[in-house]
């Protein structure tokens, strides 16, 4: 296995993790909200006291963004030829069970609780998507970005199949294959500049692959974000916009990541930058590890303490799956 791509492969991950902990204290709320209870998050901070989402969870530990990614990886291991919907599902019915066992509120997005829930009562996995625009479909995706060498076709067939239960549309597709191309990229080598056009052409293949809901020209608002971004965080802000939707927080990473900060630097900029912090984080995050930035020492120590989780073991699991040498 070529070591650069499997240490960018572990630099993916952990990139995702150290995102979304990062971002967890501050979800949800507004920049106004983060800098009267955290001042200017820096590092990993423990959610004030309750905190609608985050309560119950400690300094640096990860939230759905990293468990929703390892269990899309558990599942493609599971079935690397093949994607099983249903059992795709109840697996997220699983996840859900045990975070509300655990007393915590950080549960299934809009988009994938609509679909379950009509799954469930009877709707083909074909249609249980078709209304899903947010960014849960992205935030997962990188397991995808890893397994699957960075060619148009394939790697946007398999995000579809990895979508479609709950967020078959275009503007969700577009994004996660947007997010996964760079992944893809990144571990075969790439920077940001060389990955950013390979990332608008899956864009725009994903664009057509799913149902025409929400934006209808994704590889666009990325764009439009990179540009913004030359202006600095408020223009971004301003002109993207922060929230669930992928139209918002997957440009925003986007554009977050062309800025040119190292990893770290640029991860606190998502912690701060308002509402749905934690998983333009993961999202930031996951594309910068694979395309070769690098974390801090203590940071990746720090995020190791506080989480038991094999990142190293997913990332060399699913590196093997490529079908293309790294």
């Amino acid at each position: 296995m070529n070591a650069t791509a499997l240490a960018r492969a572990r630099n993916c991950l952990l990139g995702l993790a150290a995102g979304d902990a990062l971002g967890m204290p501050a979800q949800t709320l507004s920049r106004g909200a983060i800098a009267r209870h955290y001042g200017r998050i820096t590092g990993f901070v423990a959610p004030f006291d309750g905190h609608p989402v985050s309560h119950g969870l400690s300094a640096g530990q990860v939230t759905d963004d990293t468990e929703q990614t390892l269990l899309l990886s558990r599942r493609l291991l599971r079935d690397p030829d093949g994607f099983d919907a249903q059992g795709w599902a109840q697996d997220l019915l699983d996840w859900e069970a045990g975070i509300r066992a655990k007393g915590l509120a950080d549960l299934l997005g809009p988009s994938s609780k609509a679909a379950i829930a009509a799954l469930l009562d009877g709707v083909p996995p074909e249609e249980t998507g078709v209304n899903g625009t947010t960014n849960g479909a992205a935030m997962r995706i990188a397991p995808v970005g890893l397994s699957v060498a960075p060619e148009v076709e394939p790697l946007v067939a398999r995000v579809v199949e990895t979508c479609r239960v709950t967020h078959n549309t275009g503007e969700a597709i577009a994004a996660a294959s947007a997010v996964a191309m760079t992944v893809s990229c990144g571990v075969a080598g790439s920077g940001f500049d060389a990955a950013l056009p390979r990332a608008l052409d899956a864009a725009r293949h994903g664009q057509r692959v799913g149902r025409p809901r929400g934006d209808p020209d994704m590889a666009g608002r990325i764009l439009r974000a990179v540009e913004l971004a030359r202006d600095g965080e408020q223009a971004l802000v301003s002109g993207i916009g922060t929230s669930v939707a992928s139209r918002e927080s997957v440009a925003c990473a986007f554009g977050l990541l062309s800025m040119g900060l190292p990893l770290w630097e640029t991860l606190c900029v998502a912690a701060n930058i308002g509402d749905d912090t934690d998983t333009i984080g993961a999202i930031t995050g996951a594309m910068g590890g694979a395309l070769g930035m690098t974390l801090p020492g203590d940071a990746v120590a720090a995020l190791r303490a506080a989480n038991a989780l094999d990142l190293d073991g997913h990332a060399a699991d699913l590196l093997a799956l490529r079908k293309v040498a790294a």
